[in-house]
């Protein structure tokens, strides 16, 4: 158990030894203690690191059947790539994974495999794991499938912002395989790389520092960007420099002018990856294998959870506590979590600490201009009011890129006396209900008549099992709620079945009604063919021959010739040879031989068959519709 939570063997064996009271009391050595867990992980991984890996992931895939994991391997049938991300992290993608940290520079494991991490931030800022990968290198084919499985088990949702550090083979794949998603370049990273080929102008001139990070914060326009970095390339005779050169190529991913009107949940860095690879360390080390590292990794999401759930409970039963009892503050108080609301405040705060001019006023529209104090640049406001909404907007887009208002704004808001922060403006992801409702997929299904149905089947499933995923995580953390929802979901299982097997009926009865029209429309070829061949069918089944008037049987009170008689009549009849007798089905005329000729055999088979057919099965039709009618 102590190797398990990571105690090292010395100092749980102190423990120990310190329990039972005294080395002679404990009943083993060091020796012995390192020798039964040498012989425990041997059992462990006897069937190798790939079937260690395995057995993992089937047990996880059973404890939680929402549990999503892939393997890629080379040809030689060996892991190259893993992927896995449990019911908890694609629920907290879903709450938050508008914004997403990736980073791969921490290696702990046996193997020496860069260890990725999809990390975020949830309403309470704290860093929290959408997924997690093992890659056997960090080449462009490697994060290609990394991207595309975890859209698969995110439900095909993409972020909308991503920040990773300046990695080629990275950017590459994020251009092919995200290419809607905004990517943005870690700053700090930026700086490292800038303080290693600017290693000179950084200690020959000490402005330099400011003046570039001047460039990559303060301005609001791209004219004014663009102006200031020439500036300073004169200033500094960095005209010529390759380095900065080929960061002005890229400058839509690391300069804010570009990337103010992105969200990125106030993240201008990797800081949140490179958080939680030191926490990483703490629990996985270079000697672990691979199933060690997958139990280990466990407990980190184990502990991160739990901070989660005390943070949830402070959030639920507290209410921060104001040095003034402002109108506005109170408001946001209850509507934000406490982290969140720490940054309202700050901005609040910072609101009564500028200067405002008023530009233009033109009915319920006005423009102010707001300098900070201690700053030259300044910001435009623009606010619309009235009765039902307000709109604002800053230059300095603060609302755009972190969703908490500027102070700027809330200037205004003070001199325009609203009191409130309108609804539009409050983020529900930095809100005490921010895990509260539920969010759809991409599975939105258009143009369904052109589709398989065997695809639109799959798109509604993955579409369902999104939100009962969503559902019963939520519902499985109380016995209350567990109950609730199972029995609503078995409700809508009665239903649902009620509702098929009405459907069945109505396609039932539908079907009947395509075959009664099939055989209509099969009766109409019939005769049409029998048109063709200038024959038809009467009233009473008889075939005549078309355009000529058919001799009606008549009944007359004559008595019946008997066979024998017949037989001499027709003999007589054919000693005749000027006499011509043509007889079609009971049908007699002596002057159609001469208009029409005779219907072949051919012919008469298949008007005789097709008639027999048609017969058959109206028949058939009739006995099923008067089923149907009784059931």
């Amino acid at each position: 158990m102590a190797s398990e939570v990571g105690i090292p063997p010395k100092a749980s064996h102190d423990l120990m030894m310190r329990q039972a009271g005294g080395r002679e009391n404990l009943g083993f050595i060091p020796e012995d203690y390192k020798n039964y867990l040498r012989s425990k992980r041997t059992r462990n991984m006897r069937v190798g690191d790939t079937g260690g890996v395995l057995e993992y992931l089937q047990k996880m895939q059973c404890d939680d059947p929402n549990f999503f994991n892939a393997i890629q391997v080379d040809e030689d049938d060996l892991i190259t790539n893993i992927f896995w991300s449990d019911a908890k992290m694609r629920a907290d993608y879903g709450n938050f994974g508008d914004v997403v940290c990736f980073d791969t520079t921490y290696r702990k494991n046996n193997e020496g495999r860069p260890i990725a991490l999809f990390v975020g931030v949830n309403h309470h800022k704290q860093s929290i794991i959408f997924g997690a990968a093992l890659l056997y290198d960090e080449t462009t084919l490697s994060f290609e499938w990394l991207f595309d499985t975890f859209t698969k088990a995110m439900s095909e949702k993409k972020p909308t912002t991503i920040l990773t550090d300046q990695d080629a083979a990275m950017a590459k794949a994020l251009a092919s395989r995200w290419p809607e998603t905004h990517h943005r370049l870690c700053i700090w990273h930026i700086y490292q790389n800038a303080a290693i080929h600017l290693s000179g102008v950084f200690s020959q001139f000490k402005e330099f520092a400011k003046d570039f990070a001047s460039c990559i914060y303060d301005f609001d326009e791209e004219e004014d960007f663009l102006s200031t970095w020439n500036l300073m390339l004169t200033k500094y005779a960095l005209e010529d420099n390759d380095w900065l050169r080929r960061l002005f190529s890229i400058k839509e991913k690391w300069a804010l002018v570009y990337g103010r009107q992105i969200f990125c949940a106030d993240m201008t860095t990797t800081q949140r990856s490179e958080s939680m690879n030191s926490i990483l360390k703490r629990y996985v080390t270079y000697q672990h294998k691979f199933l060690e590292f997958f139990n280990h990794f466990e407990r980190l999401l184990q502990d991160r959870r739990y901070e989660e759930l005390k943070a949830d409970f402070r959030s639920n039963s507290s209410v921060p506590c104001l040095l003034y009892p402002v109108e506005i503050l109170k408001h946001a108080s209850y509507t934000y979590t406490p982290e969140a609301f720490k940054c309202f405040e700050k901005e609040w705060y910072k609101s009564h600490d500028s200067i405002v001019e008023i530009c233009e006023i033109v009915g319920s529209h006005a423009t102010y201009k707001v300098t900070s104090h201690k700053k030259k640049h300044h910001h435009i406001v623009t606010l619309y009011s009235s009765s039902e909404k307000i709109q604002c907007s800053c230059s300095c887009r603060k609302y755009e890129f972190a969703g908490i208002l500027c102070s700027h704004i809330l200037r205004i808001f003070s001199m325009k006396n609203i009191m409130k922060i309108p609804n539009e403006y409050i983020l529900k992801r930095w809100t005490r209900n921010a895990k509260g409702g539920y969010f759809e997929g991409n599975d939105t299904i258009v143009n369904k008549d052109s589709l398989d149905q065997k695809i639109l089947h799959n798109m509604r499933y993955r579409d369902l099992c999104g939100l009962s995923v969503q559902l019963v995580t939520k519902a499985a953390e109380r016995d209350d709620t567990h109950m609730v929802v199972k029995n609503v979901m078995l409700s809508l299982c009665k239903m649902v079945d009620e509702k098929l097997q009405v459907n069945e009926s109505i396609v039932h009865q539908s079907n009947l009604s395509q075959e009664a029209s099939q055989l209509v429309q099969s009766l109409d070829d019939t005769t049409r063919n029998l048109n063709e061949t200038d024959y038809q069918i009467d009233e009473e089944n008889n075939l005549t021959v078309k355009g000529i008037k058919p001799k009606k049987k008549i009944v007359s009170g004559k008595r019946l010739k008997r066979g024998i008689e017949q037989i001499s009549r027709k003999k007589k009849g054919a000693s005749k040879t000027n006499q011509t007798s043509t007889i079609v089905q009971g049908i007699e005329d002596p002057n159609i031989e001469d208009q029409f000729p005779p219907l072949l055999p051919t012919q008469l088979s298949q008007v005789t068959s097709s008639t027999s057919k048609f017969q058959t099965a109206i028949s058939a039709l009739d006995n099923r519709l008067n089923e149907e009618q009784v059931r």
